[in-house]
Formats: structure tokens, C-alpha cells, sequence
């Protein structure tokens, strides 16, 4: 590679990481872990726990807390654990 485009695909990288970056204040940050980790349990736990949901259910963070209800009423000790997890 060329030093000349090595040097501007450096350049136009720096500048879109500089401009993509963004502030969150940690209440929206622990907001976004939540609604992720519950996606990742509905998934994981779909058979065992939300079997009688569609699979392609979207998660919001309305429905964290009743993932997290779910997970520990219909779920063994890991889902238990997952659950608690996201109540904290």
C-alpha cells in the first residue's frame, strides 16, 4: 500500500472514530448491559422458560423485569442466576 492512501485511510478513520463517539451517563449505559443481557437469556432459556413465546420476540427495557420474573419461576439454578442478575 501506498504511503499517500495509507496516510488518508488513516486520516478519514480518525476523524469518523472521533465523530461516532458518544457520551452515555451510566444509568443510560446500565439500561442498554440490561435490555442486551435479557435478549441474550430469551434466547438461551426460549425452550426451557419463553416456549410458549414467539422466538422473535423483541425485548425492550419494559420487559427486562418480566424476563427476569420468568428466568426464575420456569428456570433451573442458571436461569435462577441469570434472572437475579438482571433484577440488580
Amino acid at each position: 500500500m501506498k504511503t499517500a492512501v495509507k496516510a488518508y485511510l488513516s486520516e478519514i478513520g480518525r476523524r469518523g472514530g472521533r465523530r461516532s463517539r458518544r457520551s452515555l451517563d451510566s444509568d443510560t449505559a446500565r439500561a442498554m448491559v440490561r435490555v442486551r443481557e435479557a435478549k441474550r437469556a430469551f434466547k438461551r432459556f426460549h425452550a426451557m422458560c419463553f416456549w410458549s413465546y414467539d422466538p422473535r420476540y423483541s425485548i425492550s427495557a419494559d420487559d427486562v423485569p418480566w424476563v427476569a420474573e420468568q428466568l426464575m419461576k420456569n428456570g433451573g439454578r442458571e436461569a435462577w442466576e441469570v434472572g437475579a442478575k438482571l433484577c440488580r
